[in-house]
């Protein structure tokens, strides 16, 4: 079995300008962990929703709120990403995932093709589930 056969291929992507506030209701209104960052139809990055909990000021939408709070929310996805994402081939073995996500500390890797396309991402929750399946 290859990441093609398990990776994610319905992408939600975002652009570098989208703020805070965008990325976050993306990622509620998806219900995703992960975002590509794409910026003329190539991947320059990648967030997590622990990446936007930590750039929000814990006092917005508090009695302690100040307006530098708010503009926590203005921050760019650009500002937040973790630039140039190790990435995986769809050819590659799940056990090379799981040891490149296991090794590096990460939760996802997107998907390239060899010119650099992204085609999908694979998680440690796909990659752990499709293993479940196996052994059930």
């Amino acid at each position: 079995m290859t990441i093609r056969d398990i990776m994610t291929t319905d992408l939600i992507t975002v652009t570098p300008d989208e703020t805070l506030m965008e990325v976050d209701a993306i990622f509620r209104a998806n219900g995703v962990r992960h975002l590509p960052v794409e910026e003329n139809g190539h991947l320059v990055g990648i967030l997590s929703d622990r990446d936007v909990l930590r750039s929000v000021s814990p006092f917005v939408d508090t009695l302690s709120e100040l307006p530098r709070d708010v503009r926590t929310l203005q921050r760019t996805a650009r500002e937040m990403m973790k630039e140039d994402p190790l990435c995986i081939r769809p050819e590659a073995s799940l056990g090379e995932a799981a040891r490149t996500l296991l090794e590096e500390g990460i939760n996802s890797l997107p998907v390239v093709e060899e010119g650099g396309d992204l085609v999908g991402i694979v998680t440690t929750r796909d990659i752990l589930w499709h293993m479940s399946q196996e052994h059930a």
